[in-house]
């Protein structure tokens, strides 16, 4: 029962921010989101848990009153609560407090540190549902944030993401700064062209749960753990594999039509200095994504000898990762159809 108030909180605090063109109804919903997510994290009852959720919970109250105070000001100033009647200086203010409720960088530190203390389940919903609501707002205020901050912060979050990920071996971490990195993409191009990064928001979710999935049901946390898979579910390890490589954003898989698309229109927007900085950064993702395949691939585990008594229960992957794993790897054809409906 509690479990089920808690999820219908989760969803009426994001539709809620979604439906609402009320920085105090926006910023409510926000609210209702962060609170309904916190019981998730401590359901263990472990020290860990307990540290992941108090420090989400810091750092969300902090971003959550500058926001509220940002918007009391505007209001005070223009006399509107309108999200879209918001001046320069405190939409950039806003928009800082919102990139820290996203976990970008310089404003991250908090976001690695709680995902990997909480388990997949809730990690899954941190890393994708707890996004929307802050990107919807966003996406709405863009238009009045300053656009070298959105370009330094997007800059910013791609390296910090490739260089935090480099030396991690606890699976958890490094999906943390893929979304740091993924999130530094969608925010460079959000002045320029709000409904790629709305594209790229909604692949990276189609992604992300495809791999929390994948570890939920192969039972990973530490990437040692990979060098065992391929001996007992062969099926699940290729499509394990074929989810990081469309991380990786490798052709032709879906990942690649993100950031190809960024890239396009980076160049056709004379930025292409930053284009290309985008692109290095995404070689150092490359490594850790890739690093993971040669663990569960080129790193021979431990044989066991032969019995007629399997000693070994063999995992079942549930329908949904079958669909996400579809969904994520197997649809770059359907680029144009995707984003021609934006």
């Amino acid at each position: 029962m509690s479990k089920s108030i808690i999820t219908l909180s989760l969803i009426i605090g994001t539709l809620t921010t979604l439906s609402s063109d009320h920085w105090l109804l926006a910023w409510v919903g926000l609210e209702i989101s962060t609170l309904a997510i916190i019981p998730l994290m401590i359901l263990p009852h472990h020290p860990r848990s307990t540290e992941a959720a108090t420090k989400y919970f810091l750092t969300q109250a902090m971003a959550s009153a500058t926001i509220l105070f940002s918007s009391i000001i505007n209001a005070w100033k223009t006399g509107q609560w309108n999200l879209t009647s918001i001046f320069d200086p405190l939409s950039t203010i806003t928009a800082i407090a919102l990139m820290t409720k996203l976990g970008l960088a310089p404003m991250h530190f908090w976001l690695p540190e709680v995902l990997q203390g909480i388990p997949l389940t809730t990690g899954l919903i941190l890393s994708t549902w707890q996004k929307i609501a802050p990107m919807a707002i966003l996406l709405q205020i863009s238009e009045s944030v300053n656009i070298f901050v959105l370009f330094l912060v997007g800059l910013v979050s791609a390296y910090v993401g490739g260089w935090g990920g480099i030396n991690q071996t606890q699976l958890r971490k490094i999906m943390a700064f893929s979304s740091i990195s993924h999130l530094g993409w969608m925010i460079a191009v959000l002045k320029l062209n709000p409904h790629l990064t709305l594209y790229n928001l909604i692949i990276y979710i189609l992604m992300t749960t495809a791999m929390f999935l994948s570890l939920s049901s192969l039972f990973l946390t530490k990437s040692i753990q990979m060098a065992t898979l391929w001996s007992y579910t062969p099926t699940l390890t290729v499509a394990f594999l074929l989810i990081i490589f469309s991380l990786t954003g490798l052709p032709p898989l879906l990942g690649f039509s993100p950031k190809l698309l960024i890239v396009m229109e980076l160049t056709k927007q004379d930025t292409s200095f930053l284009a290309t900085l985008l692109l290095l950064s995404s070689l150092l993702t490359t490594f850790f994504y890739l690093r993971l395949t040669f663990v569960s691939t080129l790193i021979i585990s431990p044989n066991t000898q032969n019995s007629s008594i399997m000693w070994r229960t063999p995992l079942q992957a549930n329908i949904w990762v079958s669909i996400f794993t579809l969904l994520s790897t197997m649809t770059f054809i359907m680029t144009p159809t995707f984003f021609y409906l934006l």
